[in-house]
């Protein structure tokens, strides 16, 4: 009888008193629990400014590595050292009104679907204010190609590389070695005087991505100029705006934009706040330094376009080189701003306190052709890796407010000066992503952009460095389904055709066209993106990916 008394009072208590598991990772500390929040911001570079004449387009070297020490799949975002290539604003429109560019570049990213704790590079291509994007040849905002957002907007170029639409991958375990690629604009069309039907210009500048890495030099796609300016025929007064007519920016910015890495944050019993993010790490070379961004040349249309141009309307071949006559170099100065700070749900915006990083970050390393940094410090420490030596910055943090400053900063501690009650070291940062990756797949319908006229050879298979595999065809260059929707007619494609042919003759994969790099080693694409066009198919035929997914 008491018994049964005692199981219906438990039974009474579990119904009034809500009950509440707490995990490992959100106990107790004092009398908070440890909340979850993520570190983001930007390191920017400073950078002298050049002649606004140079315009048409730009080139870099990046480094690659692997940003975090515990990779934690998908759920964390950043890009490594980037820009911005926005078209020249002739003040007719304010910025809020006006926003594309090509921002793309090396990173990671919460809609990548075959993640890897080596980066990936992205084209980036952003319409009118992000109504859609192109991340490269087939890749766009979403899946659904009923409404492609910029799934068309990238076309390919080269016959020698694929294009994945995750991401175009770099070999596995790049760890520092810098990844060198551009934007130029090449004649692949004539000017239009009419888009999509209405008296809408529309220029031809198709900004292509050239590459320069260990295995593979030379352009691989280009946004279709109809990308650009098929936001002017619902608004006229666009026209003549977009990076299809317009000039490049010449002086842009040049950062690391970080949008979240893990973090923990908890108080101790004497109301004290700490934090601890997800380790973070550089590369690390024979210096002690880190080489993150190197050689920022911008260009005006000497540099290629006018050869190019002249080539096409039957002068003597282009080699494809860049003329440096045309070139500058944009010089690097000492000092690096960083705004890394963390934040949460938990954590009002005006209330986001700055990591003191500039406390151990020292940039007066840098020289005019290379951002350079050293880390320096008790709390930094240095590994050597399967790939290369790395630097990790500090992983505790306390929060310091002095007099009436209500923001406070977070100075870096050591661990042994977190209180052990916190439990901030007991906390993962694991990979716990649960997602299955989604298979990208084109349209399988017979009467598609993807079947009619459809392709000259394949299908054909390739497995990727991270676990995923392409399924590609070859397409004629003009037959591809990106240049069937870039609102061109027969003609127009014939005459993209027969100067694609020109360049496939001319520009192979074995030549210089970028700029060398004046430091340190080429980073290199996965091998098994480097493709050899079938027999009979060595011009004027592009490998397009139709479908990438885990087999």
């Amino acid at each position: 009888m008491e018994k049964n008394i005692l199981k219906q009072l438990f039974a009474i208590i579990l119904v009034i008193l809500p009950v509440h598991f707490i995990s490992a990772q959100e106990k107790a500390s004092g009398d908070k629990t440890i909340r979850k929040g993520n570190v983001g911001g930007y390191m920017i570079t400073k950078v002298e400014k050049v002649d606004t004449s140079f315009n048409a387009g730009y080139s870099m070297y990046a480094a690659a590595w692997p940003l975090v020490k515990e990779y934690p799949g998908r759920s964390f975002q950043s890009g490594l050292f980037g820009t911005w290539m926005f078209p020249q604003n002739n003040g007719s429109l304010t910025k809020k009104d006006f926003y594309t560019d090509v921002e793309g570049g090396l990173g990671w990213w919460n809609d990548t679907e075959y993640a890897t704790e080596t980066p990936k590079f992205i084209m980036g291509g952003v319409q009118l204010n992000f109504v859609g994007w192109a991340n490269g040849p087939g890749a766009g905002q979403g899946r659904d190609w009923s409404d492609p957002k910029g799934q068309y907007g990238v076309a390919q170029l080269s016959p020698w590389v694929l294009w994945p639409p995750d991401g175009l991958n770099l070999k596995q375990g790049t760890c520092g070695e810098l990844f060198g690629s551009g934007y130029l604009p090449l004649p692949l069309t004539e000017p239009k005087s009419t888009t999509a039907g209405k008296n809408i210009s529309s220029g031809n500048q198709c900004w292509t991505l050239f590459l320069n890495t260990g295995n593979f030099k030379g352009p691989v796609a280009f946004f279709t100029p109809y990308f650009w300016t098929r936001a002017s025929v619902d608004d006229p007064r666009l026209s003549g705006l977009f990076l299809d007519q317009r000039p490049s920016t010449a002086n842009k910015p040049f950062q690391m934009e970080t949008q979240h890495i893990r973090s923990f944050e908890a108080t101790d019993s004497k109301g004290q706040i700490y934090a601890r993010m997800a380790p973070a790490q550089y590369p690390l070379g024979p210096d002690g330094n880190s080489d993150l961004l190197h050689r920022l040349m911008v260009y005006n249309k000497k540099a290629l376009w006018d050869k190019v141009e002249a080539w096409f309307k039957g002068d003597a071949p282009a080699d494809g080189k860049i003329d440096l006559t045309g070139a500058a170099m944009q010089r690097f100065l000492k000092g690096v701003r960083s705004n890394w700070s963390f934040y949460g749900d938990h954590i009002p915006k005006d209330k986001r306190a700055l990591l003191n990083i500039t406390s151990y970050m020292n940039a007066d390393v840098t020289d005019t052709a290379t951002l350079r940094v050293r880390w320096e410090g008790e709390f930094i420490t240095r590994r050597k890796s399967n790939n290369g030596s790395l630097v990790t910055l500090p992983e505790y943090y306390k929060l310091i407010k002095t007099g009436n400053d209500s923001v406070g900063k977070w100075i870096a501690v050591a661990p042994k000066d977190v209180p052990s009650e916190t439990g901030l070291q007991n906390v993962k940062f694991s990979n716990t992503d649960p997602r299955t990756p989604v298979a990208y797949v084109t349209p399988e319908d017979q009467g598609s952009c993807w079947k009619t006229p459809g392709p000259a050879a394949g299908p054909f298979k390739v497995k990727l460095g991270d676990g995923s595999t392409l399924t590609y065809y070859w397409y004629r260059f003009a037959d591809q389904p990106a240049l069937l929707n870039a609102d061109l007619s027969k003609e127009e494609r014939e005459e993209m055709q027969r100067r694609a042919e020109m360049l496939h003759r001319n520009w192979t994969k074995d030549r210089e066209y970028l700029p060398a790099p004046m430091i340190g080693k080429l980073a290199e694409i996965d091998p098994a993106l480097l493709v050899t066009p079938p027999k009979g198919m060595e011009v004027g035929y592009v490998p397009v990916v139709t479908q990438q997914r885990i087999e």
